[in-house]
């Protein structure tokens, strides 16, 4: 696997791996970096060309001076997808992921031959969201980034999965430990200031697909169920039994539906070449 970094105000490191003639773009959530999509990189690999970035204050990808916003990282991509020389894409974002998508899909719709979301949301915060968000920040400079990756990461998973594999749940909590606070406040701030992305899905002329957990706690499974009916092309999974982490808690079924989705994509994109 290839790493790459783009410098700039915020900096952004990436993965390169894979190969075929489609690119897809991976693009992780809060709290996470690019490992979240380890079993997803294995799986696509063979068949896709991968890029797989850290969001600027994760890994080796710096936050600068100024504000961190959906849209800036959006553009981090976009020049990424630049100097690869990447004109579309498929691009699947997981919670904060999403929001960078679904900035992405309204500032260079051109450039994508479908998006992803998964265990995400084109909603805007509710205001009982956005308080919720400012106690975490309070948490955050009161206690530290770590405490806070300790006590939140294991209430994005089922219980059962927290119980059954607390291998996994301890592995992300150590990786989480990479975080500063002034990164996870950065985040914060931004999912808080996004403003309702619902348009994007009612305008949008490519496929999206929608990855939900019926248990998930941090994105509405109903809200998310809602939003599948705004795109004109749209494909859903609602997947029992899981949370808000389905690239561990249910990996095979996520890799399957990508898989699908992916499949159903350049079916369509051919069939639209075809009789233009």
């Amino acid at each position: 696997m290839l790493q790459k970094k783009l410098g700039g105000n915020h900096s952004l490191s990436y993965f390169i791996t894979g190969k075929g003639n489609q690119s897809i773009i991976l693009i992780h959530g809060f709290g996470e970096d690019s490992r979240i999509w380890k079993y997803q990189v294995d799986y696509l690999q063979n068949d896709y060309r991968l890029f797989i970035p850290d969001l600027p204050g994760t890994g080796q990808s710096a936050i600068g001076t100024g504000e961190l916003s959906m849209e800036s990282m959006a553009a981090m991509i976009k020049q990424m997808m630049d100097a690869e020389k990447i004109d579309q894409c498929i691009m699947l974002g997981h919670s904060m992921g999403g929001y960078v998508t679904l900035a992405f899909a309204e500032l260079y719709p051109e450039h994508l031959t479908a998006f992803g979301l998964i265990h995400s949301t084109a909603y805007a915060d509710s205001e009982e969201k956005k308080a919720a968000r400012q106690k975490s920040i309070s948490f955050i400079k009161e206690h530290s980034a770590a405490e806070f990756m300790k006590t939140t990461i294991p209430n994005l998973f089922s219980q059962r999965f927290t119980k059954e594999h607390k291998d996994q749940v301890d592995e992300l909590i150590a990786q989480g430990n990479q975080f500063t606070s002034e990164a996870l406040i950065a985040y914060y701030t931004a999912m808080i200031n996004r403003p309702n992305r619902s348009h994007v899905l009612q305008n949008t002329t490519v496929p999206v697909l929608f990855f939900i957990g019926e248990e998930d706690k941090a994105v509405s499974p109903a809200d998310a169920l809602a939003q599948t009916a705004l795109p004109t092309v749209s494909m859903a999974k609602l997947i029992p039994g899981i949370a808000h982490m389905g690239m561990l808690e249910a990996t095979t079924e996520l890799n399957l539906t990508i898989g699908e989705f992916c499949t159903t994509v350049n079916d369509l994109t051919t069939v639209t070449t075809t009789t233009t």
